[in-house]
């Protein structure tokens, strides 16, 4: 597979990257710009993994840090000098760049550097929804005994003393503890190039086919934006699974930027004077009913929609008035990496969000 990515196909996989998202995955409307700038700079292709040369390396891009931070600061010459810095600096032979996940913004980590670097994606994202721990979107690599992971990161504005440059070596959590740490020193975002893998690796943990995946959804939200019930009929149908629990509007929002994450909850009034409360880490994480039923939890695919936009929210964008769709895909319908199906790894939710299922 070679596909050589023109505006049209980038921008059904920044849409169907953000229905992925889950509340999380960056900014859809950067997610759009960089995109198409990508494209302009230069050619992005992407291809499937067998065709990453054996001698070489995949790596992981991504950003690190909390979406609704006030001082974040990031521009696409981040992301390269962190990829730059990754290949020269730490001396990684790259065959490939992977996104850390599907998201509004994360779907097209890696294209920019793609475009500039003449790097290939590769169609097979570290987790094919966004997620918030760098550990999630490491695809089990701390389970290897001795794996040392590679993480170098840049980000931050000069003018307010905030820029950062770091080059991280370490176990993988505690390098992953590192990068957050050092988004929080640049403004609370960070651009990331991580975790070198073999291709046989990557293919047998990352979430392959899910940018693909990602790209159909897209063109589904692309043809149907004007019928959002049409839209997720189509969607749920593609994937074999999902369904509408309920619509009504944003009666309250709870957020606090902690630690280099987005952590809250939504309050959504629903029908027949159903109440729903949304849980979220970066990502919605929960979603139960005024009557103590539980919906939907992490790493289910918990998604809300604007009705107005016909367009994915992330915990960061929803606001108190907002008219929404709530929509949950079981997690057996997502291509995921194995990141996200490590029980130990998921009791972390309990603990953050307060929800244990």
């Amino acid at each position: 597979m070679k596909i050589k990515v023109d505006r049209r196909i980038a921008e059904a996989a920044v849409l169907g990257g953000a229905f992925f998202g889950g509340g999380g995955g960056g900014d859809l409307n950067l997610g759009l710009k960089h995109a198409k700038l990508a494209v302009e700079l230069g050619e992005v292709v992407i291809v499937d993994v067998e065709s990453v040369p054996k001698d070489k390396y995949i790596a992981t891009a991504s950003m690190v840090g909390a979406p609704a931070a006030k001082e974040r600061y990031l521009l696409p010459a981040h992301a390269i000098k962190s990829t730059e810095l990754f290949m020269n600096v730490a001396g990684v032979p790259l065959g490939g760049l992977i996104s850390s996940e599907n998201g509004g913004y994360s779907t097209i980590n890696g294209w920019i550097q793609s475009a500039l670097l003449g790097i290939p994606i590769v169609d097979a994202p570290a987790d094919g929804r966004a997620h918030p721990t760098g550990v999630m979107g490491a695809m089990g690599l701390h389970k290897i005994p001795g794996y040392i992971s590679v993480q170098t990161a840049v980000g931050g504005s000069k003018e307010k003393g905030r820029y950062v440059e770091a080059i991280v070596r370490g176990s993988l959590e505690r390098a992953a503890k590192m990068i957050r740490e050092t988004a929080v020193q640049a403004g609370g975002l960070v651009a990331v190039t991580r975790n070198p893998a073999t291709p046989d690796y990557v293919k047998e943990n990352a979430a392959v086919g899910a940018l693909s995946q990602a790209i159909k959804v897209g063109r589904i939200i692309q043809e149907n934006r004007s019928d959002v019930y049409q839209m997720i009929g189509e969607i749920t149908e593609y994937l074999g699974a999902g369904k509408i629990i309920d619509s009504g509007k944003v009666e309250e929002v709870r957020l606090e930027t902690r630690g280099g994450f987005d952590i809250g909850r939504i309050i959504v009034g629903g029908s027949t004077n159903t109440k729903y409360e949304v849980t979220f880490w970066n990502e919605f994480m929960t979603v139960e009913d005024s009557k103590g039923r539980r919906h939907g939890t992490f790493p289910d695919l918990i998604v809300m929609i604007d009705i107005q936009q016909g367009l994915p929210l992330t915990s960061a964008d929803v606001k108190k008035g907002d008219k929404v769709v709530l929509v949950v895909i079981p997690r057996e319908y997502l291509l995921l990496g194995a990141g996200v199906r490590d029980p130990e790894i998921l009791k972390q939710i309990g603990e953050i969000v307060g929800k244990i299922r």
